[in-house]
């Protein structure tokens, strides 16, 4: 018997079916960690410190603990999440939870939720916080195209960073081929100081043993080398810089209230609240970030 999809293999009223949904009640000390082709389905909850694959999809009808769920498609909880600072959510495509807390989340696609509290999020494409409760407390919010939300910021001070503009993935590209430029460059400074020396002591009649023409040989080819990393960084990174141009229509809307303190980044500007602010909706205005009424 051969089967069109990939998937565990059950016996039902006498027939072979085989199924691409892989379905248990809560992942725990009876399932173990989960790393499945097809679509997981968890009826009830993952505990802490277990951690599901899923090539699909995965749907969670509980919470979810200090666990960590990587799937190729969608990340649906039905109850949410809080990730006790050790819990990560990460998606290929799209994340939906009816609350995020204390988590690490990233999805490809966009991020949907009535609350966020001391998170870490980002999205490919934007984040909807929106609900009864609806509210980004503590932590960094990061979407490219925008950022819509009841309640932004808190009474209580806590730090809380949105940033919409620029796709969060290619923005740490950009920062880490940054620190690459910067190194290759103090590398080859370094040698190209020392194959100099050595060119003026040839130059002045100074004749190199064995050991230091092998030594200059070495450092020549290790100079090429680098050369070509750094014109390849280069070139990376002016790809990435044209990804990162700021989306024209990139915006925050608050639909409640904005909080004094709370940090807004559009693409290269940035911005702290200096007064609570109702109803706007923060976007590029002539350079600078305004608040303006919606």
């Amino acid at each position: 018997l051969f089967a069109k999809v990939n998937g565990h293999v059950t016996l039902v009223d006498g027939m072979v079916f085989v199924s691409d949904v892989y379905e248990v009640e809560d992942v725990d000390n009876s399932t173990g960690n989960i790393d499945y082709e097809g679509s997981v389905q968890i009826n009830g909850n993952v505990l802490s410190n277990f951690t599901v694959r899923a090539k699909g999809n995965v749907i969670v009808s509980g919470v979810v603990e200090g666990a960590t769920i990587v799937a190729d498609g969608n990340i649906i909880i039905t109850r949410g999440m809080n990730g006790m600072n050790k819990g990560v959510l990460s998606a290929g495509g799209n994340i939906i939870a009816k609350f995020l807390e204390n988590s690490t989340v990233e999805a490809d696609g966009y991020v949907q939720t009535e609350s966020i509290l001391h998170s870490n999020v980002r999205a490919g494409k934007y984040v909807e916080v929106n609900g009864k409760r609806g509210f980004i407390t503590g932590g960094h919010v990061a979407a490219t195209e925008s950022l819509t939300v009841k309640t932004l910021g808190s009474t209580m001070g806590a730090t809380t960073i949105v940033e919409v503009g620029a796709d969060p993935k290619a923005k740490e590209e950009y920062q880490k081929t940054q620190k690459d430029i910067a190194e290759l460059q103090k590398i080859i400074r370094s040698t190209q100081t020392i194959l100099s020396s050595y060119a003026q002591k040839r130059e002045k009649g100074m004749t190199l043993n064995k050991e230091q023409l092998e030594y200059i040989k070495q450092l020549a080819l290790l100079t090429e080398t680098k050369k070509k990393e750094l014109d390849a960084c280069t070139e990376k990174i002016e790809k990435l810089q044209s990804d990162m141009e700021v989306q024209s229509q990139a915006y925050v809307k608050v639909t409640d209230q904005a909080y004094v303190g709370t940090k807004i980044i559009i693409g290269d500007l940035s911005m702290v609240v200096q007064s609570n602010t109702s109803y706007c909706k923060f976007e590029k205005v002539r350079g600078n970030i305004k608040a303006v009424p919606i």
